[in-house]
């Protein structure tokens, strides 16, 4: 069974607000919810949408193909790069690593027949993927989402300074405003605080914080959303499209783990589709493309015009000028095999639902998204994620993810002190049988284990405190990030300005940024998170926070 939580998307629960002082607020009128688990996701896409989604165009793979001719070419390679293309002279080394295709599609750029030119193989690939994700347009990056982050901090600084970035937001996001001056404001995610987990945010939530800043004479011109999270919940994408542009507002949604949505109707609709104006696309994680390649999406929005040129000047300052034919290559390969793949998704998500539904028969273990009806910020949960509450064991989920690594040689996705994470990709049947074996042998370990032996692994630990409010935003980031620092004890650090980003994990949301002021409360939480045996803080300058990197004085 389909344990999911779907909410009906309501165009009317959202209405302009009368009055110029309201520039155009929407009220918070909440949205109804499915009664049954496990009911049609009104935020997939139907099933019959299918039949024309996807063109006969979208079985080519243009750029793929024509990296292929390249590689049968037979060409004598005096460019760049220096293995030649020549698996069997200066690039053996790479044959015998990869074997011998890999060096004979890795071209340089600005090749005829290949990425040259208005209507080239690349431009073609580009289109048939803003086509496929229901975007106006698509840039292919070979830094990650991380510079698709960068990259679109940097365009929406073209239309205003001011952005309200949900606290949950990946560090490449504040990289981005750093570099481009944006004076942020931030708005909180909901967090089940019992497993360290933020989740996203509600429409009501993201109109009330766009209101408090526009009352405070401090209007926001883009707003920054997580969906989904790390652990598969998935939010209110149309309605905080909605909100955002009643607000005069642009909104970038970080899909990173959500590349593969609007390819089956099993799965959420894809961002863009949704009213998104910029989409962070981590096409890697689970569409089935290398490491280290992503995509940029731009959606047929109120501000597609202006931001356009913005994404595209940006993109250039971002991207390398040697940008990875092979990584670009699985871009468009990725893609063709999503358009093509149905019944291999249908094969990830049986096997994701198999998983979930034994994993739930052992009493020792929990589906944390069987919980995800209690957070009114999840519309939908991304089947391809199979998050375990790990707890019942008396152990951390930490110990069980290396447990499962050690002993079994199976990887799970990542760990929190309560769970862990299975991802199963688009295009990817796994062996359930084995994957739930080494979980029942994991637990019964645990078991055997929970007297007496010493070092036997982390237990689950208490409760953290809880999050602390942020402080005051006193300089900004990229002043307090540049200017002239000192590390001060933690205690003297209170009242000061903080010139470095500090997130403690579990539940990995920064607790400082540069430019906000340290306050007492948000000592103790980052203290009493490196204290715990699970516990760390990103970016410190120790381990255990005994010291804090401030702005200097004068």
């Amino acid at each position: 069974m389909l344990h999911q939580e779907s909410r009906a998307h309501d165009p009317a629960a959202f209405v302009t607000a009368p009055g110029p002082e309201a520039r155009g607020r929407a009220s918070a009128a909440p949205r109804p919810a499915a009664a049954v688990l496990g009911a049609a996701d009104a935020h997939a896409p139907a099933a019959d949408a299918f039949a024309t989604r996807f063109p006969e165009a979208q079985r080519e793979a243009p750029y793929a193909d024509a990296l292929r001719r390249f590689g049968d070419s037979g060409a004598q390679s005096l460019m760049v790069p220096g293995h030649g293309n020549d698996p069997a002279q200066g690039a053996a080394h790479l044959g015998a690593l990869f074997g011998p295709r890999v060096a004979e599609l890795d071209v340089p750029l600005m090749i005829e027949g290949i990425d040259l030119g208005a209507d080239s193989p690349l431009e073609r690939a580009r289109r048939l993927a803003a086509e496929a994700w229901g975007a106006r347009r698509t840039w292919f990056l070979t830094n990650g989402a991380s510079q698709a982050n960068r990259t679109a901090a940097i365009a929406v600084r073209g239309l205003g300074e001011r952005v309200l970035i949900q606290r949950s937001m990946h560090s490449s996001f504040t990289d981005g405003v750093l570099l481009a001056g944006l004076v942020p404001a931030f708005v909180a995610p909901a967090i089940d605080a019992r497993h360290g987990i933020a989740h996203g945010l509600t429409p009501q939530a993201l109109d009330a914080a766009l209101t408090r800043e526009g009352e405070a004479g401090r209007p926001v011109s883009s707003v920054y959303a997580v969906s989904p999270s790390y652990f598969g919940s998935t939010a209110d994408v149309a309605g905080l499209a909605e909100v955002a542009h009643a607000h005069g507002a642009a909104l970038i949604v970080d899909g990173a783990w959500g590349a593969h949505f609007g390819f089956h109707p099993g799965l959420p609709e894809s961002p863009a589709r949704l009213g998104a104006d910029l989409v962070v696309s981590s096409t890697h994680k689970l569409a089935g493309s290398l490491t280290q390649s992503a995509m940029l999406h731009l959606g047929e929005g109120p501000f597609a015009e202006r931001l356009e040129p913005l994404v595209e000047r940006a993109f250039g300052m971002t991207a390398s000028t040697s940008m990875s034919g092979v990584l670009m290559g699985s871009l468009d390969a990725a893609r063709q095999a999503l358009v093509a793949g149905r019944e291999r998704i249908d094969g990830a998500l049986r096997a994701a639902d198999e998983l979930r539904d034994r994993v739930r028969s052992d009493a020792r273990f929990a589906i944390i998204s069987d919980g995800f009806d209690a957070f009114p910020d999840i519309v939908a949960t991304d089947r391809l994620r199979v998050p375990i509450d790990v707890s019942g064991l008396g152990r951390s989920g930490h110990w069980v993810r290396g447990r499962m690594i050690a002993d079994h040689g199976i990887y799970l996705e990542m760990s929190t002190a309560t769970s862990v994470v299975a991802v199963i990709g688009a295009l990817q049947a796994p062996d359930v049988d084995r994957v739930v074996a080494a979980l029942t042998a994991v637990a019964d370990a645990a078991g055997d284990a929970a007297e007496g032996e010493a070092g036997a692994g982390e237990a689950a630990p208490r409760e953290f405190p809880e999050l602390p409010a942020p402080g005051a935003l006193r300089l900004l980031p990229r002043d307090a990030f540049f200017g002239a620092s000192e590390v001060v004890p933690a205690a003297e650090a209170i009242g000061r300005v903080s010139a470095d980003t500090l997130a403690a994990y579990p539940p990995g949301i920064p607790n400082l940024l540069p430019g906000e002021e340290i306050t007492a409360e948000t000592v103790a939480f980052l203290q009493a998170v490196a204290d715990s045996p699970t516990g760390y803080v990103r970016g410190a300058v120790d381990a255990g926070v005994t010291g804090i990197r401030v702005v200097a004085h004068g």
